[in-house]
């Protein structure tokens, strides 16, 4: 392929002429003349051609028509060399792309780890190929600024015989499975913060462990045995003592509460709202405040009634399963019970039920009401009869028919200002920690609105930027920057919401076994310009071209691997309106904007590659 680049520096008289390339063996011919080149770079390329010799005869003649001669900028010349190589084996892959995610590394990692043997990973080496696969054998990763434990992924390189850990900052113990690997001969793990447990450890056979550890920790003298006398007199005095403390201590807050758990259940009126003096101790010590609110309290026979008995299962989440009701006027509900096996307790509870409440926007799931009933805990949302955009984008639960893009992008729309009410709109603002396809719900309309937002945290105070906590997040949508920080701000949803952006354009699943990332599989695409190759096969070429480039830019800076490049869920929302207007002026057949692909490689030879 043959590419050619013109400017030119005069705009007065006609340049034309005739681009003929090896003319004697009939080689392509193409026309360029200057009505488009004063000071602008146009580039003109033939479609697939190579000589047959390998030798290429440029000749630019001036047509009759031409004042000024030809002229001509650069010349390029790309032959596709063929390369069959092995790859390296998918678990290791795999394996080796989680560390670089898990540990935010800003090595230039790109392509496959191991071949090209020329391009090999730096820090990464394999061992020959055995068929058509190679393992990951060796792996360097000394001063590399790892922060955090040692990773599992780790002990998913089961070929590995060098590991080279030394001078982090890692902290923790060492996985038991990582010295157990059944090929590995050497691990450094010296100029780190290891716990004295994990280095005072033997390891049996051949492998050399190295560490910067003295032993005298390993070597604490052991207790005389007049010693060890007296301390067994001493166990066996406080011990009883202590027991019979507890014992005491855990009657006296049963009868307690017990006691502050006789309280009157209504049978009838549309709400509810607790006296003071009937309330529970748990709900007194967390400074109960749900009378002030205007969601009804159910009981949890009401539950039981309006859902059928629990008959229609819908969904299931971190806090428990999801049921299908219908209140008495015939409002239809989502009725989320908390499961025993829940880790949410009761005061992440109460955490949604305060949130929902204060917060109200028509791009968030409402919260019509609540139980709070001894062992019983339950949220009722709205029921959004569509689904999830997962669902849409997958084809599950029932829905065959994928959504076009202009709905897509409407969705996405709708959904980014729903996020964008919580960063900004509330009194504090509230990260939600597990944006995913999954937590996108589906109205009647195919109105989006943001689920499962009321387990987040809100900001402790206007001048907070962040919190540090244990995250709610969904493998494949969680912030690179958490696992070196340990803190999450409105940035980390930022990011996961350019996955879901991703995930809208192309289809596909944010990791694929075998092919990393949907990031790094977008970022290789978009670097050849050809938008075609990166969105949904299933859409074929109905999307304007604009609108498709405009989401795939925006989720590429929402996922930055740093925080600061990204931009705030606001600029997100007008780059989508922006995209969604295209598309609909598209589908109105108001535009000249060619969208389908044969029409974009007709213009190609001419035109080149599209502006962005």
């Amino acid at each position: 392929m043959i590419f050619l680049h013109f400017t030119d520096f005069q705009d007065t008289q006609l340049r034309q002429f005739d681009i003929l390339i090896n003319e004697n063996q009939s080689g392509p011919k193409l026309t360029a003349y200057n009505d488009t080149w004063y000071l602008t770079p146009t580039h003109v390329h033939t479609k697939s051609y190579r000589a047959d010799d390998g030798k290429y005869n440029v000749t630019l003649a001036a047509t009759k028509a031409s004042v000024l001669p030809p002229m001509i900028n650069a010349l390029e010349i790309y032959i596709r060399v063929p390369y069959e190589s092995p790859t390296t084996l998918p678990q290791d892959f795999d394996a080796i792309v989680a560390i670089k995610t898990e540990y935010g590394l800003s090595r230039n990692w790109m392509g496959d780890p191991c071949f090209p043997i020329k391009y090999a990973w730096d820090g990464v080496k394999c061992s020959n190929a055995s068929g058509n696969t190679s393992r990951i054998t060796s792996l360097d990763l000394s001063n590399s600024s790892l922060h955090g434990t040692i990773s599992k992924n780790f002990t998913l390189l089961t070929a590995l015989e060098n590991l080279d850990l030394s001078y982090n900052k890692l902290i923790g113990s060492i996985p038991d499975s990582l010295p157990s690997l059944p090929s590995l001969r050497v691990l450094n793990v010296s100029g780190n913060q290891l716990s004295d447990e994990s280095l005072c450890k033997n390891y049996t056979g051949p492998l050399i462990f190295s560490r910067d550890f003295d032993g005298s920790a390993c070597n604490k003298p052991s207790p005389s045995p007049s010693r060890n006398k007296v301390a067994i007199i001493a166990i066996s005095v406080v011990v009883p003592v202590l027991v019979l403390i507890v014992l005491l201590f855990t009657y006296f807050i049963w009868w307690a509460k017990r006691k502050s758990n006789v309280q009157p259940v209504p049978t009838h009126g549309p709400t509810r709202d607790p006296e003071p003096d009937n309330v529970s101790g748990s709900q007194k010590s967390y400074g109960y405040n749900m009378n002030k609110t205007e969601n009804r309290q159910f009981t949890y026979k009401e539950l039981e009634k309006f859902t059928n008995n629990f008959k229609k299962f819908i969904g299931q989440g971190g806090f428990g399963p999801v049921y299908y009701g219908r209140l008495e006027d015939d409002t239809e509900v989502a009725v989320k019970m908390r499961s025993e096996s829940s880790s949410h307790g009761l005061d992440e509870f109460l955490a949604e039920v305060q949130s929902l409440t204060k917060v109200h926007h028509r791009n968030l799931v409402s919260l019509i009401g609540y139980c709070w009933e001894k062992d019983h805990l339950a949220l009722v949302y709205e029921y959004m009869s569509q689904g999830s955009l997962f669902d849409h984008l997958r084809g599950k639960n029932g829905v065959s028919q994928a959504l076009n893009w202009r709905k897509r992008v409407q969705v996405v729309l709708e959904a980014a200002q729903g996020l964008d009410y919580l960063h900004k709109g509330c009194s504090l603002p509230i990260v939600h920690r597990d944006v995913k396809t999954n937590n996108i719900l589906l109205g009647q309309n195919l109105q989006a609105k943001i689920a499962d937002f009321g387990l987040s945290k809100t900001y402790l105070s206007d001048t907070q930027t962040h919190i540090s906590v244990t995250p709610a997040g969904t493998a494949g949508y969680m912030d690179p920057e958490y696992y070196l920080t340990g803190r999450l701000s409105e940035s980390s949803d930022v990011y996961s919401f350019g996955v879901v952006l991703l995930e809208v354009a192309t289809g596909e699943a944010p990791t694929v076994p075998g092919r990393g990332h949907v990031i790094q599989r977008v970022k290789q695409k978009v670097a050849t310009g050809d938008v075609g190759s990166i969105a949904d096969s299933r859409l074929g070429s109905a999307y304007d071209i604009s609108s498709m480039w405009k989401v795939i830019d925006t989720a590429v800076m929402c996922t930055a691997d740093s925080a600061a490049q990204r931009p705030t869920m606001a600029t997100v929302v007008v780059q989508l309106k922006e995209s969604l207007a295209l598309e609909e002026t598209r589908e109105k057949g108001s535009s000249n904007r060619v969208s389908r692909g044969s029409d974009i490689e007709a213009m190609a030879s001419t035109l080149g590659p599209f502006a962005r």
